[in-house]
């Protein structure tokens, strides 16, 4: 008890606005955090059923905000946005007067989620007036992708070495270096670290394909098409339970679909409709065994955000993603995926070329394919690195 009691503490602050990427690379960098430190979870997206935090953790829950269309929503409609961004402004300055953290960990900014700044400031300027000696920490994916103007770069930079002391950047430099995502990166005054890549802990041990598949001949490819968190992607589920039909005379098949937790009802409804009573395809709206079922499928259809692809390469599994954006000017996922492409990893369809006929086809030659061996080519361990490395800063 007594050591516990001595461990330093994480405030770790996550919102994600659209997908359930940066809370399922959180989840995992907390995971391991949670072995040498008191963490604190600041989570300021809407409620995911089931979703699993470790038990150490101490959830904070920020009235829910997040992006439709542009705009924010929150999940109360009695209050308006307003009130939900002032509530949430001093909620995390009263949070952090509580905990007093070592460390506080802001996930993807400064380099996203400006649109946070009117809670975010308050706090950073509160920790550097009462706080000092807190050390600020930006958790940073591989890519950024979004290209911004010279006037957004420069308030980066001007965030960045204002108020942060370190830049926890997860990737593998054998495949994306922090120079690369960022051009204005010489003007960065804090510290970089490549961590390597950020993958997730399987749930449960599962190495019997019968326990998730069901009793299918070893003849039947096994499909697993998964979009995220759902807001985006409808247009591969949709294309890939028409190209079921294209593909039942040339190779039994069973399909798992997952839509993710923020997908329309009426589009899920939509997908059910369209699938009818064929047996052989299935449709769920979230599993805590995604990383199972890639281990165990004979192919994935997916998009290519930075999760999906962490278990692409943890599982091996043969692969086929769809690079689609949140917004116009986002080239997170075709940044990424033309890489992966490159290396061999992935096959690729360009959301322009995604159609029925075209995805039979390349399910047919992929699944001819011999699987991917890459897991040794690139560090998968990243959020152990990231928990080794605040040890000793």
């Amino acid at each position: 008890m007594n050591g516990y009691l001595t461990m330093k503490k994480i405030m770790f602050y996550c919102q994600y606005l659209s997908g359930i990427g940066h809370l399922v690379r959180s989840t995992e960098i907390v995971r391991s955090l949670v072995k040498d430190f008191q963490v604190y979870f600041i989570n300021g997206g809407p409620v995911i059923t089931d979703f699993e935090m470790p038990l150490q953790v101490e959830l904070i829950r920020l009235p829910a905000l997040w992006l439709e269309d542009g705009n924010f929503r929150v999940e109360d409609t009695c209050n308006d946005v307003a009130a939900v961004k002032e509530k949430r402004k001093n909620l995390l300055i009263s949070e952090f007067d509580r905990i007093k953290p070592d460390y506080l960990i802001t996930e993807f900014f400064p380099f996203g989620r400006h649109k946070l700044l009117f809670e975010l400031l308050p706090l950073m300027e509160h920790i550097k007036t009462t706080s000092p000696r807190t050390k600020l920490i930006s958790s940073l994916r591989d890519v950024i992708g979004k290209e911004g103007d010279t006037e957004e770069t420069a308030v980066i930079c001007h965030l960045m070495n204002r108020y942060f002391d370190l830049l926890l950047f997860h990737a593998d430099p054998n495949f994306q270096k922090f120079s690369e995502s960022f051009s204005d990166y010489q003007y960065i005054k804090s510290e970089v670290v490549h961590t390597g890549f950020v993958t997730q802990s399987p749930t449960v041990n599962i190495n019997d394909a019968h326990q998730l598949w069901g009793d299918v001949n070893v003849e039947t490819a096994k499909i697993i098409v998964s979009v995220g968190g759902g807001r985006i992607g409808y247009e591969l589920l949709e294309t890939a339970i028409a190209a079921s039909s294209i593909l039942a005379p040339l190779r039994p098949h069973i399909i798992k679909i997952f839509t993710g937790p923020f997908m329309p009802e009426a589009q899920v409804n939509q997908l059910r409709q369209i699938a009818g009573d064929r047996g052989h395809i299935h449709i769920a709206t979230y599993t805590l065994q995604l990383l199972e079922y890639m281990k165990t499928a004979d192919i994935s259809l997916s998009l290519s955000g930075y999760n999906t692809t962490m278990n692409i390469l943890s599982t091996g599994v043969r692969a086929i993603v769809v690079p689609i954006g949140h917004e116009h000017q986002d080239k997170e996922q075709l940044l990424r995926t033309q890489k992966l492409e490159k290396l061999g990893i992935v096959d690729s369809i360009l959301p322009q070329n995604l159609t029925a006929s075209n995805l039979a086809e390349r399910i047919i030659i992929c699944l001819n394919k011999n699987r991917p061996v890459h897991q040794s080519q690139f560090n998968l361990n990243g959020a152990e690195a990231t928990a080794n490395y605040l040890k000793t800063f």
